[in-house]
């Protein structure tokens, strides 16, 4: 296995969009488009990860940041690379990307339901905030 780590770039997006869809634990929704990603990786140049075994795709992360705070979103490895420290690789790499960013925190968000993917990030060093609740709106209709 021969797994190299590369920005994630527009000829990404159509395999990076099919891995989401086939993970558990990944919701996709209308941000997921390859239109509304590609601005998101223009406003986050170089941050959001893919990793390939040749040619092949076998993990994806989205990586930004408000200026204040990263988030790290749709982490994803095939089924048959997973345990194999490629997901810890992609964090780690896009936690130092964020840090020489001047990024102090970065923040991840998981379905209540999502064990597998709750126990990864806690074998990662993440932690859950109990005094935290996310709410959200859609911004058309103001």
């Amino acid at each position: 296995m021969d797994v190299t780590y590369l920005p994630m770039k527009a000829g990404d997006l159509e395999s990076v969009i099919d891995l989401w869809r086939r993970t558990e634990g990944v919701g996709l929704n209308e941000s997921d488009t390859p239109e509304q990603l590609l601005l998101y990786l223009d406003r986050n140049p170089n941050l959001s990860l893919v990793a390939r075994d040749g040619a092949r795709l076998v993990g994806a992360v989205l990586c930004g940041h408000d200026g204040r705070r990263g988030y790290l979103n749709h982490l994803a490895i095939i089924p048959a690379y997973r345990g194999r420290g490629i997901g810890r690789t992609m964090v780690e790499t896009c936690l130092a990307s964020l840090s020489t960013l001047g990024i102090l925190k970065c923040n991840v968000f998981l379905y209540v339901n999502n064990g597998p993917g709750e126990q990864f990030w806690r074998r990662c060093r993440w932690s859950a905030r109990s005094d935290l609740k996310v709410l959200q709106r859609l911004t058309a209709g103001c």
